[in-house]
């Protein structure tokens, strides 16, 4: 290894200690309760709660998807999809967080997502946690994968290690450091890795500006590739199949005479795949880790800091990002050729303009995204199983002992099922991300917005939105977006749109909410927390 190399490493790994170390401060106050260990005793600040949202939302996708989409094909899914995002952390925070604060602490406390659903709805047999937690330990087994493929990226291209023995080391990393410290921990960590995030985009921005010459250059190079700097249009790079390591085939832009990677005829972006690409802003009223957030929040009267700080954060990173990987492609034209070495780009960038140690703070950035959304997913996933079937269904008498025991095998599972998705390297963050993003927005989101706005809606209808919204997300992906076309568009849209109609019209059939039920519906709002 070259002391290039080691200065990165020693960076990295002075990050990593300094993470582990607050999950070891927290440790013991964590442990104390299952709600201190999921929630943090609802004691989260404006900064804290923000911050934590938004870091364990975005993830390594953050770093290595978007500005690899943006690198790879130009700005038009980047952008739409990052104006979606932008649109969807205000409106949550605008229309969802406050309501969702109060309205779970007035149904029985509820501490998670699956447990709010069940005490909103006086289900006592719990049938609606239940199929929330096993929609959970779906969809957060997938986002966990995609966060190990993040860490064996990184580790393989900076330092040319294994990509699967890297990728390990990172998952078992995550999963120590969420096994000791809990959601309090996890939240603190995720408040100073969102800082290292929006400190490492703008660096590598501002850097990659002036190593390119200026904005104008930038402009130029990017101009002249058909449709790469247009939102109306999509680059199409000409690609030829390659058998790369494990006999997978990849496809690979091909290179002109003199090394000049080539481009087809550019693809329409027409206002159909517009619209299903912003549709990634309704993601966030069924995301979990951020929904958690707001539960967890100290007071509901700080949530109007709260969402400044955090649709600032979010419109900053998201858009840094997209530039990064415009940027990267004029600075790097040849050399990531791949859709899934183009997410590379981040810390290509980052080794190429700053000083070694410098650049292993930076590339921190990325195992801080990684850490912040694995150590959300994990825990969330094991609180799912332990908490809401465990004990919920299974051991209603059981101990907080038990819980923990749990929720501990839980994660060990998860840790191994994302290992496993996570063993090809050829995978794509940001394809993989975009398909659990879908299934958490349509299965929990129409849900979360009528139980906390609707007064008719009942169990039958909250059971059938789930139920349809999760189920169209495979179908449509797997069986309906395959034909191309106005049916290719991301599921996340036609999933959402069924999942709310299915709530509305078998709330409207069937009998009405109990009269118990309503009078919390009518009195939630006038909590004072």
């Amino acid at each position: 290894m070259e002391g290039h190399d080691i200065l990165v490493l020693l960076a990295m790994l002075l990050y990593v200690a300094v993470i582990l170390g607050v999950g070891f401060f927290f440790r013991k106050r964590s442990q104390s309760s299952t709600e201190e260990f999921y929630l943090g005793g609802r004691k989260l600040g404006p900064w804290v709660a923000a911050m934590s949202a938004e870091a364990s939302d975005m993830s390594g996708w953050l770093l290595m998807g978007l500005p690899g989409v943006a690198y790879f094909t130009g700005a038009s899914e980047a952008v739409w999809t990052a104006v979606g995002l932008a649109i969807g952390t205000y409106l949550n925070w605008l229309l969802v967080a406050k309501r969702l604060r109060k309205y779970s602490e007035k149904a029985g406390n509820a501490f998670t997502l699956p447990d709010f659903f069940s005490n909103r709805f006086h289900d006592s047999k719990r049938i609606l946690m239940c199929v929330a937690a096993l929609f959970i330990l779906v969809f957060f087994s997938i986002y966990v994968g995609s966060c190990f493929v993040t860490t064996g990226k990184l580790l393989n291209s900076l330092f040319g290690w294994p990509y699967f023995s890297m990728m390990v080391i990172g998952a078992i990393l995550v999963f120590a450091y969420t096994v000791i410290g809990g959601f309090l921990a996890e939240s603190v960590s995720d408040f100073i890795q969102g800082c290292v995030m929006i400190v490492a985009l703008i660096i590598v921005l501002i850097g990659g500006i002036a190593m390119a010459g200026g904005i104008d250059n930038v402009v130029q190079y990017i101009q002249s590739i058909p449709g790469f700097g247009s939102l109306f249009h999509s680059a199409t790079p000409d690609t030829i199949d390659v058998i790369a390591a494990g006999d997978t085939v990849v496809a690979t832009q091909q290179l002109s005479a003199a090394g000049a990677p080539l481009w087809a005829t550019p693809g329409d972006y027409g206002f159909i795949t517009i619209l299903s690409t912003l549709a990634w802003g309704l993601g966030y009223f069924g995301m979990p880790q951020v929904l958690l957030r707001f539960m967890a929040i100290r007071s509901s009267k700080d949530i109007a800091a709260s969402r400044r700080i955090a649709t600032v954060w979010c419109v900053v990173s998201l858009f840094s990002a997209v530039a990064i990987g415009l940027i990267g492609r004029s600075l790097l034209p040849a050399d990531l050729l791949t859709a899934g070495s183009a997410e590379t780009i981040f810390i290509s960038l980052s080794t190429i303009l700053l000083p070694a140690f410098l650049a292993g703070i930076m590339l921190s950035g990325i195992f801080a995204a990684t850490m912040s959304s694995a150590d959300s997913y994990m825990l969330i996933a094991s609180s799912a199983i332990a908490q809401n079937l465990f004990r919920g269904l299974f051991k209603r008498d059981a101990s907080e002992k038990q819980v923990m025991w749990v929720a501990r095998v839980t994660m060990v599972l998860i840790l191994i099922f994302g290992i496993i998705i996570a063993s090809n390297e050829n995978s794509q963050i940001f394809r993989v991300v975009s398909y659990a993003w879908a299934g958490f927005g349509a299965t929990f989101g129409p849900l979360v917005l009528l139980s906390l706005y609707w007064r008719r809606i009942n169990f039958s209808g909250a059971l059938a939105g789930m139920l349809c919204g999760g189920i169209m997300v495979f179908v449509w992906h797997e069986l309906i977006k395959p034909f191309g076309g106005v049916w290719g568009i991301y599921e996340l849209l036609p999933a959402f749109i069924v999942g709310l109609v299915a709530i509305v019209v078998v709330s409207l059939v069937t009998k009405p909410p109990s009269e118990a039920i309503t009078h919390e519906f009518d009195t939630y709002r006038e909590l004072d927390v």
